[in-house]
């Protein structure tokens, strides 16, 4: 009988060992449940982080891009509206030159004429533009800059009755308005 008595104790202990195996699993199925959840979450945060840095790459590379490209379309800004005047100055000469002066100097206009063309040559192609507006053509005030407004007959409210300087666009940037007068007319 003692031999029944053990059967029991060692069924039990059977029992009680598979119980806790049972239990360890469940606790290392758990953790290692646990760990595998925190390396997705570490990996999504990490696959975030790359992605906003190959974003901020790719910002950073456009941004450079424009601003060269910008230093290239503008970067001689400065030397353009500095040459202006150049340009002012002959203008003015030819215009103040009389038919008498013409005849008597006429190497020294057309001299001064090469010259005018050659520069506006080089405006081309570096991108500047000449605004000419004509008396008449209506005051636009994105190129133009009203110096004076006067009542002239027969003109209506807006419209450029003188031009004082021409205006002169780099690329799609205004280096200087066209120097205008307006009519003030109400009607």
């Amino acid at each position: 009988m003692a031999d029944r008595k053990g059967e029991p104790e060692f069924l039990d202990d059977l029992v009680d060992i598979e119980a806790e195996l049972d239990e360890e699993q469940d606790v290392d199925f758990s953790e290692e449940e646990l760990e595998l959840d925190e390396l997705r979450a570490e990996r999504d945060d990490l696959k975030d982080k790359f992605m906003r840095a190959l974003a901020d790459a790719e910002n950073a590379r456009k941004r450079s891009d424009r601003d060269r490209r910008e230093a290239e379309n503008y970067g001689g800004s400065k030397l353009a509206r500095d040459l202006l005047s150049v340009y002012d100055n002959m203008k003015r000469a030819m215009d103040t030159a009389t038919d008498e002066q013409r005849a008597v100097s006429s190497a020294l206009i057309e001299g001064i004429e090469l010259t005018m063309r050659e520069l506006l040559s080089v405006y081309g192609k570096h991108g500047i533009k000449v605004i000419a507006p004509a008396v008449g053509d209506k005051f636009d005030p994105n190129q133009h800059e009203a110096m004076f407004e006067a009542p002239v007959p027969n003109t209506s409210a807006g419209d450029i009755i003188q031009v004082m300087a021409e205006g002169f666009l780099l690329h799609d940037r205004l280096l200087r308005a066209a120097q205008v007068g307006v009519s003030s007319n109400p009607g």
